[in-house]
């Protein structure tokens, strides 16, 4: 189940077509562009979203800002329009929890947790469960090193390219089946039910594939 650079590649370039965060991003005004980094920054330094007051410091309109970060699907907003989330993080409880920087918060699918370690380049302790046995899963991660290999070493990461939809946002679609699962068995007994359309990964090569797709979104190109 190895898989070579080349398709971690055609992942990361297919999961863009569906979610282009890093070319919207790059397609907003700079002060927009530096406050969806600051709100990211915001989730791993302080542990929650920005609030309005500090987002202020970096746009003169907090409403416009938003909603072009909204509209460029960056953001994600309850139904008062107020954000919730900004990929990889989210207010929502979800499974998905990371702990870095005395902070515990909560990523919107398994790829996304993957990410937050080389993003900052920090320590993080994820945890989280298998998706079909619901046995808990626990990844220590710094960057691209993941630091307990051996409680892991059979974890696989499974994503359903087929959840996607036009009428939902991503975080409430194909988020929700960006899983992880705890050994091959399982796995290919995840993938058998729709082998055209589910993928599955070796742990380490998640994490490149959530790195590359994530970590533009930070530093400078």
């Amino acid at each position: 189940m190895r898989h070579s650079k080349s398709i971690i590649t055609v992942a990361v370039e297919r999961l863009s077509r569906i979610l282009p965060l890093t070319a919207n991003q790059h397609a907003l005004a700079a002060p927009h562009k530096r406050l969806h980094r600051a709100i990211l920054h915001g989730f791993i330094n302080q542990g929650r979203m920005l609030h309005r007051q500090e987002m202020a410091q970096y746009v003169a309109n907090v409403d416009a800002a938003l909603n072009a970060l909204k509209q460029n699907h960056l953001i994600v907003c309850n139904n008062t329009n107020e954000p919730t989330g900004a990929y990889p993080f989210t207010l929502e409880e979800r499974i998905h929890q990371v702990s870095a920087n005395g902070h515990k918060v909560h990523c919107m699918c398994a790829l996304d947790a993957l990410a937050v370690s080389p993003m900052f380049s920090t320590t993080t302790t994820i945890t989280s469960n298998c998706h079909l046995t619901k046995e808990p899963i626990t990844i220590t991660q710094h960057e691209l090193e993941i630091q307990n290999q051996t409680d892991v070493s059979k974890v696989c990461f499974g994503i359903n390219w087929n959840a996607a939809s036009e009428n939902t946002t991503c975080a409430e679609s194909l988020c929700t089946e960006m899983i992880f699962l705890k050994n091959d068995f399982v796995a290919e007994e995840w993938v058998g039910a729709d082998s055209e359309q589910r993928q599955l990964f070796q742990l380490q090569d998640a994490i490149e594939f959530a790195a590359r797709f994530f970590v533009p979104l930070i530093k400078e190109a």
